[in-house]
């Protein structure tokens, strides 16, 4: 009787979303956005947060989000992280430990390798989506702790590395027909050793590679010949270096509208012409502890909303820093003390005209935390440990309980929630990324050195699992939009600036509840920083009901590259902060 029960709702539910493909017979259905009450809505100060729209929070067992183990074993333990256009996931470990969990096909082999003579086991994987299946890849020279950007055509732009693959750059491009695309390593090499450093896309398409252990510089990709760039000296970077700790790796990039790049480490941040080689902006020290590897933090710009008119190319920019270890933790690790964890975020406006930090308490310390941009325009904080560092063996005492942040809330005590807890320790070279249907997919954690599973106080974790945040809950099923397809595409391009709509349907609206449609750059995710992460909240400029449960929302492209690099983008409507799954747009 049940079973009957369920198909007949399923058929009644069809039969409703087929009558809504046909038009309204009252064209009083149709409604449209005021853009003078949108405008006044948008207003802000400079001492106002800047305006997104919050979820609901939860923090029941029921509703507090739930994790789902994909696959028990991939063979890899999941270092870096790269989410493609084609909702794929190359995921990959350094290749200096050993034999993985996971063979090559076809008899490959890698040779004369740092660890092994023969090495006939794959470092990478494909991971897709939709089927949860992957494949294994063969990278050639050791990506240990490299960086990466995916450039404006779709391919993983991917740097440096240790040993042998210290000064390499590798292509990685989608493939949807074929199972043969691999890694591609080039013959032209960096102009110095990168490990550990930063890579960013810029407005021109280049892809800027920062900082490294003993490399205080930065150097672009591809070199631009006519100007004859090398690699260029960075003092910030040498002074932001602690003594037998460093704790200025793996910086935080971030580009500004006004083509710029926002660069933090340690506990400085300052803003670098790269084009003239000169630091034009510094900021305040943030308080408390250190912020960049091995005392690692994480970061995220906050959403910028873009709103109309000039008003566009000028949006907030506020950067959010949280966790971190004291100065000294390292070393401390080193030998079995573990400090406990930063437990403070740091939130900055880089357009006021005196920025300064505001500082928050998150329920518990976290040092390693990986912190990612949900399509609601909130964050989500998840991984890492409560005492020690970054480091082998240098960490304990995991928390397994991811926390929401809520940036618009005007009482900072209710600003953060805690979610259901995972039961596997995420610590050291643990990755995250966000997929296309608002899920989170968490993999990685190898703690110590080598592949070891047994003997040791938090094994190496080969687990991929995905946790789903509460706007994911059964409850908000039936308030999320269902995509059906975006108008005012040129030959595949969405042109900065124009207008272009999006039709979805819906199972429940409330005309009182506004819609969002948030625009969003996927993370190269690695050692607790997403690279190239970025949300725009973008200008809604009508919404027109087309049926029952169909609706078209128009919205305007962002307005240059500074504020959206050319690229793939991930485009979320999202309803009464429940989001749907995304489709990809691309644009130039």
């Amino acid at each position: 009787m049940a079973l009957i029960k369920i198909q007949s709702f399923c058929l009644l539910f069809t039969i409703l979303i087929l009558f809504s493909l046909f038009p309204s017979p009252s064209s009083s259905l149709s409604h449209h956005h005021s853009r003078r009450q949108k405008q006044r809505r948008h207003s802000q100060s400079s001492q106002q947060l800047p305006t997104i729209f919050r979820p609901s929070f939860f923090t029941s067992t029921e509703s507090g989000g739930e994790w789902v183990t994909l696959q028990e074993s991939i063979g890899v333990s999941a270092m870096h992280m790269q989410l493609l256009y084609n909702n794929k996931v190359v995921i990959f470990d350094r290749t200096d430990f050993g034999p993985s969990n996971l063979s090559l096909p076809d008899g490959k082999c890698r040779y004369n390798d740092e660890a092994l003579d023969v090495d006939c086991t794959a470092h990478s994987l494909l991971y897709d989506v939709s089927s949860n299946t992957f494949r294994p890849l063969m990278v050639q020279t050791d990506v240990w702790c490299s960086s990466g950007a995916v450039n404006s055509d779709g391919t993983l732009i991917q740097t440096g590395g240790y040993h042998a693959g210290d000064h390499k750059i590798r292509l990685f491009s989608p493939c949807d027909d074929v199972d043969d695309c691999d890694w591609t390593e080039l013959p032209q090499n960096l102009t110095v050793q990168r490990w550990y450093a930063s890579d960013h896309i810029l407005p021109d398409g280049r892809v800027i590679i920062v900082g490294g252990r003993r490399a205080f510089s930065y150097e672009f990709f591809p070199k631009n010949v006519n100007n004859n760039d090398g690699v260029f000296y960075l003092q910030f970077l040498k002074e932001t270096t602690d003594f037998k700790e460093e704790n200025n790796l793996y910086p935080f990039l971030y580009i500004l509208p006004d083509g710029n790049l926002y660069m933090f480490a340690n506990q400085r941040s300052v803003v670098l012409d790269y084009v003239n080689n000169r630091i034009v902006k510094e900021f305040p020290v943030i308080p408390g502890e250190k912020r960049s590897y091995p005392a690692t933090g994480s970061s995220v710009m906050l959403p910028l909303r873009l709103s109309a008119g000039d008003s566009a190319q000028n949006p907030v920019v506020e950067v959010m820093i949280c966790g971190g270890a004291s100065g000294g933790a390292y070393i401390k690790a080193q030998k079995g003390v573990f400090v406990r964890a930063s437990s403070t975020c740091g939130r900055m406006r880089l357009t006021d005209p005196d920025p300064k930090w505001v500082m928050e308490d998150m329920p518990m310390g976290r040092v390693m935390p990986d912190m990612l941009l949900l399509p609601t325009g909130d964050v989500i904080i998840l991984n890492g440990a409560s005492k020690g560092t970054a480091g082998w063996e240098n960490a304990f005492d995991p928390v397994l309980n991811p926390v929401l942040y809520s940036p618009n809330e005007p009482d900072p005590s209710k600003r953060f929630s805690v979610l259901n807890p995972s039961t596997i320790p995420r610590m050291y070279h643990s990755s995250v990324t966000l997929l296309p249907d608002g899920r989170i997919l968490v993999g990685g954690s190898n703690p110590h050195v080598r592949y070891n599973f047994t003997g040791v106080r938090y094994p190496t974790e080969l687990s991929l699992e995905a946790f789903s945040p509460p706007y994911l809950a059964p409850q908000n099923s039936h308030l999320r939009p269902s995509i059906l397809a975006v108008e005012g595409q040129i030959s595949g391009f969405l042109s900065y600036g124009q207008q272009f709509s999006i039709t979805f349907t819906l199972g429940f609206y409330q005309p009182e509840e506004e819609l969002m449609v948030s625009m969003i750059a996927p993370s190269f995710t690695t050692h607790s920083f997403g690279m190239n992460q970025r949300l725009l909240v973008l200008d809604i400029l009508e919404i027109e009901q087309l049926s029952m449960f169909a609706y078209k929302v128009t919205v305007v492209a962002p307005p240059s590259r500074n504020i959206a690099p050319p690229g793939y983008y991930m485009i979320f409507v999202v309803h009464q902060n429940v989001p749907g799954q995304c489709v990809w747009v691309r644009i130039q």
